[in-house]
């Protein structure tokens, strides 16, 4: 009598029914993981670099350190 009351519990293939919800939930947690970094971190930061290196003069650089005494090969005039 009360067995019609309860249902019966799972005992087969109950690993792999979760383990399969976990793997699909994993999955999609690291794909949006990946496009959040990839467009709020990769994007931005190679536009950074884009914007600097456009109007970056490297033989200016290297005279204002040659100034300041940076190198021992090259002394300052």
């Amino acid at each position: 009598m009360s067995s019609a009351l309860l249902p019966k519990p799972q005992m087969r293939r109950l690993l792999a029914r979760r383990m399969k919800f976990h793997l699909f939930g994993a999955f999609f947690v690291s794909v949006g993981c990946a496009a959040l970094y990839k467009f709020g971190v990769a994007e931005p930061r190679k536009r950074a670099y884009a914007e600097f290196y456009k109007n970056y003069d490297p033989m200016k650089d290297f005279e204002v350190m040659r100034a300041a005494g940076v190198f021992e090969s090259a002394p300052p005039k």
